[in-house]
């Protein structure tokens, strides 16, 4: 990673231009089995066209508030870096009916709807599937996000000091949000080729740093596991060698 990274997207760009080719996140689901690999060109991908729905369809500026109502998951992973592309402030686990848009999951679809603005909901099924009837007052992402382009570039750019994210009480700017992924991933050990496996919520600046952030920071990975209390000692072992796991978290 570089130096003069000072934004999540910043951390992404130099990922994609170091090794687009290598996992940066893999997803399990222990309560459905589902296993989910992007690797950083795919990843990114994901976020260009979301932070294209975003800023275009949805309408969103820099310096929106955006309550994400998702658990730890490859998708929300994606959405925590649109909005850094955007310049949008996510807001994890926000209240919806003080945020401008609301992205949520199908478990909490009633809580969503206290939003004015515009709403985004996730299936959150395998392979990113749809709903098979989309909730009403809400776009279904699958659904809108497929036909969104693969390159996007901010109307206006993102200033690394301005609002980025909120969770846990807390809010940081893009750039103390980099900095302390930075500190996190050295104070772990983290560097290029590491991968970290963690089965932490997305609900805590531990979980998100854990999952996402520290490992975007310092050219290593993350897999992320959902339900991780389902899996047996065994079965937990087996997976730390298959996916060549070197950090727990």
């Amino acid at each position: 990673m570089n130096a003069t990274d000072r934004t999540p997207a910043d951390l992404l760009r130099s990922a994609l231009a170091a090794d687009p080719g290598r996992p940066l996140v893999t997803f399990y689901d222990d309560a459905t089995g589902e296993r989910v690999e992007l690797s950083v060109a795919t990843f990114a991908n994901w976020v260009a066209k979301t932070a294209n729905l975003l800023q275009g369809d949805l309408g969103a500026e820099p310096g929106d508030r955006l309550a994400l109502l998702l658990p730890a998951h490859w998708q929300s992973a994606v959405w925590l870096l649109a909005c850094a592309s955007v310049g949008v402030v996510a807001e994890v686990g926000g209240d919806p009916a003080a945020a401008d848009l609301v992205v949520s999951g199908p478990d909490a679809l009633d809580e969503a709807r206290a939003c004015s603005g515009e709403r985004v909901a996730l299936a959150l099924r395998p392979l990113g599937g749809r709903f098979p009837q989309p909730p009403a007052g809400f776009a279904d992402y699958a659904v809108e996000v497929p036909g969104q382009g693969d390159r996007f570039a901010p109307f206006v750019p993102v200033d690394p000091q301005g609002p980025g994210l909120a969770v846990g009480g807390e809010e940081l700017s893009y750039a103390e949000l980099t900095a302390r992924a930075r500190e996190d991933a050295a104070k772990l050990g983290l560097g290029t080729g590491s991968r970290v496996l963690t089965g932490l919520g997305y609900d805590t600046w531990d979980g998100l740093s854990a999952g996402l952030y520290a490992a975007l920071a310092s050219g290593g990975s993350v897999v992320l596991c959902r339900n991780l209390d389902r899996l047996s000692p065994e079965a937990l072992a087996q997976r730390v060698e298959s996916e060549r796991v070197t950090h727990t978290v």
